[in-house]
């Protein structure tokens, strides 16, 4: 009998929509979007996964998944979205998974392997540096200049409709992303539905994150920063390691902007399938 693929788990009330794809006997590799992306974000990189033999659970986030759209900023904090991963990773039966985020992924996945390295083989985080480390460049560099639209977030309404009405493209296309990608986010994005939980991830931003921002990184962890990053300087990853205990390699990808995914997909699986290899522990039992 063949194993059924995983589509859908819950995460108590919520129902989150999962593409399972590669091989059924692969190692577990979960993929983590950001904003203003989905799952099929991961498409590309997820083929070159499945070459090289492992299974790949992209998740449509919180906000994003039809099934699991709360309406008040207070449910998107860091640890639901934690809890999320970790639901994820039960629904799959793995004691441990290779974990992979980019942008609002990433966060979450800092936030998952400080909070559940036991659940984590490995790490991959891509543009969003560990979030102590993001939050030391806010106040020693030029880091809080690019970091504006966060404020912007904020507003009410004005947001959703700035973007949604196409007000916006001109900033995104400025910020890297080609005209198919803007054209990918009004219908994967705004049309979906998914804008307003998008920004709920930044609206729960200022919520304090308790004792979890300076947890130090055990498990084996890569971390790729792109020099073309409107959106995220050079400090954060310069002073990254300061918090990591575990294995740990700084990449840089030069001359790509913040989208890696799309820029970028066969050097952006090749350090996840390095690292997978570091580690070279395999996550089934």
């Amino acid at each position: 009998m063949t194993e059924p693929r995983l589509t859908q788990f819950r995460n108590g009330p919520y129902t989150f929509d999962v593409i399972d794809s590669g091989p059924l006997d692969g190692v577990p590799v979960v993929l983590l979007h950001g904003f203003p992306q989905r799952a099929s974000s991961w498409n590309t990189v997820a083929e070159h996964l499945h070459e090289r033999g492992l299974r790949t659970y992209a998740l449509d986030q919180r906000g994003y998944s039809p099934g699991a759209r709360p309406t008040s900023r207070f449910a998107y904090g860091m640890a639901a979205l934690v809890s999320d991963v970790v639901a994820l990773i039960d629904a799959i039966g793995a004691p441990r998974v290779h974990l992979v985020g980019h942008d609002w992924g990433a966060a979450v996945a800092w936030s998952v392997a400080g909070r559940h390295p036991d659940r984590l083989a490995t790490l991959t985080a891509a543009s969003v540096a560990h979030p102590a480390a993001f939050v030391r460049s806010l106040l020693t560099s030029r880091q809080a200049l690019k970091s504006y639209y966060m404020a912007l977030f904020q507003l009410p309404v004005l947001p959703e409709r700035m973007l949604a009405s196409g007000r916006a493209d001109a900033s995104l296309r400025r910020g890297g992303m080609s005209r198919e990608m803007v054209k990918r986010f009004h219908t994967e994005i705004v049309d979906h539905g998914a804008l307003r939980g998008g920004l709920g991830y930044y609206r729960s931003i200022f919520r304090a994150p308790g004792g979890q921002l300076g947890k130090k990184i055990t498990v084996p962890t890569t971390y790729v920063w792109s020099d073309d990053d409107v959106a995220l300087g050079r400090k954060g990853a310069e002073i990254n390691h300061r918090w990591m205990s575990g294995p740990y390699e700084l990449e840089i990808f030069e001359g790509a902007s913040h989208w890696l995914l799309d820029e970028r997909p066969a050097e952006l699986a090749a350090s996840i399938i390095k690292r997978v290899g570091i580690q070279g522990v395999s996550a089934t039992p």
